[in-house]
């Protein structure tokens, strides 16, 4: 039996492979897409979603606009001053427009309504800032324990993204992860920066997945290829010509959970801290008193993503533009 999944994004040039990941593999079925302010505007985050899923030929999955803005804090777009624009995502990703519309129920309700009314294991996976999640966790008090299993890309022990201290998806909304990460959910597992660092494609890589001729294929070389050039402008990998797809990592792992090192370990989000807003507080030493609640990887085997983009993105539509 297929694993079924929803994925909640603000896409996005890794948001994009997640979703066609998702959409293609024939180990998943990808009942939605949700959407959240992020990467860009939530606007543009659902255009982004539709067109993706329309190039590939999954224009039938439905796509559900979520929350413009977050839970708590007023200016967010942040003033740019603290967010460098690192070319990395961009409004509008370069495939034909979409066919497809957004559906008119907002996320927030459909995901409480899918997940209350669910006969089926569904894991839920949010590769963006936790504004839904954290929405209808405070909407519906059975929310938590309808979801069987989250699966969260965000969060950083060692290194921060966004800021010296935070990941971007936290950051961008970290009262909502603070909800999150203290809801109670029955399995938890976070996929930090620690473990996609780890998951690199390079150039060449992304050549081949062109070379593949599907439409998968050559609107995913496009994204790393915008990816690389961006990383390698502000923020170089150790491997030189090289970034990270993030969200694609959480996708992956659905099917391969070799991919991930994990441990069960506590997970706090810093909310107050003049310097350290959204950082992800990681007791992977147990200095704290608080039980663990969610597996948090540290480590991923590149080979295994790897090879799973270039096996399930040679299938799919081939009439690309």
């Amino acid at each position: 039996m297929r694993r079924k999944l929803i994925l909640d994004v603000d896409t996005g040039t890794d948001d994009a492979v997640a979703i066609m990941l998702a959409a293609l593999h024939p180990s998943l079925e990808l009942l939605a897409v949700t959407t959240v302010n992020g990467n860009v505007e939530v606007q543009y985050c659902t255009e982004n979603s539709l067109k993706t899923l329309d190039f590939i030929g999954r224009g039938d999955i439905p796509v559900y606009q979520g929350c413009p803005k977050p839970l708590v804090r007023p200016d967010f777009p942040v003033p740019r001053s603290l967010k460098k624009d690192d070319g990395i995502h961009i409004k509008t990703l370069p495939l034909p427009p979409a066919v497809s519309s957004k559906q008119d129920k907002n996320a927030v309700e459909f995901l409480i309504e899918t997940f209350r009314n669910a006969t089926d294991d569904i894991v839920l996976v949010p590769v963006g800032p936790l504004t839904n999640i954290a929405a209808a966790i405070t909407a519906d008090p059975d929310f938590v324990k309808n979801v069987p299993e989250i699966v969260i890309m965000g969060g950083a022990h060692y290194t921060g993204n966004v800021t010296p201290a935070a990941e971007f998806n936290v950051w961008a909304d970290p009262e909502a992860a603070a909800i999150v990460f203290s809801a109670g959910f029955a399995k938890l597992t976070l996929v930090p920066l620690d473990a996609t660092f780890q998951a690199l494609v390079t150039g060449e890589q992304a050549k081949a997945l062109e070379d593949l001729g599907s439409n998968a294929g050559i609107a995913a070389s496009r994204f790393i290829a915008q990816r690389i050039k961006g990383y390698d402008a502000t923020q170089p990998m150790k491997v030189s010509g090289a970034a990270p797809v993030h969200d694609a990592v959480c996708v992956a792992y659905l099917v391969r959970p070799d991919l991930l090192e994990t441990r069960h370990v506590n997970i706090v989000v810093e909310t107050q801290g003049m310097h350290t807003v959204g950082r992800t507080v990681i007791d992977v030493n147990r200095r704290g008193n608080n039980e663990p609640n969610g597996h948090v990887a540290f480590g991923a085997q590149a080979d295994i993503f790897i090879d799973m983009l270039m096996t399930v993105f040679q299938g799919g539509r081939r009439d690309h533009d």
